[in-house]
């Protein structure tokens, strides 16, 4: 059982940064599929990044292309989302996951198995 542990998101201004953690907790990250999720106010949840640590590259939704990056540490067994030029649009709550699959990382929810608590993440101008 994979264990998903994420640190508080925070508040942050238009145009600024912020990067999200994800720890993981009960099996390593190395070869894990990772996403990071979002679900905005009133509507459903979206990944927004994706990434299964080989030679295919990681995905991104086109709406944070360019601003997003997911990485990870392997020593920390922490995955991240740095967030840069963020927009009003970008106030969610943020959750990582986990995928006990293989293959290409996939942008689909039920592709993953494991979910943190969700943090939220609020951009204001």
């Amino acid at each position: 059982q994979v264990q998903l542990v994420e640190p508080g998101g925070g508040l942050v201004q238009t145009g600024g940064s912020l990067r999200l953690s994800c720890e993981a907790s009960g099996r390593t990250f190395i070869g894990i599929p990772m996403g990071w999720f979002r679900k905005p106010p009133g509507k459903e949840r979206g990944c927004v990044a994706a990434s299964n640590w080989s030679s295919d590259p990681p995905n991104y939704a086109d709406s944070v292309k360019g601003r997003f990056t997911i990485s990870r540490d392997n020593a920390k067994n922490t995955v991240y989302l740095q967030m840069d030029s963020l927009k009003l649009e970008d106030t969610a709550i943020y959750y990582c996951a986990a995928s006990s699959s293989v293959g290409p990382p996939k942008m689909t929810r039920r592709f993953y198995d494991y979910w943190g608590q969700g943090t939220q993440v609020t951009v204001a101008s």
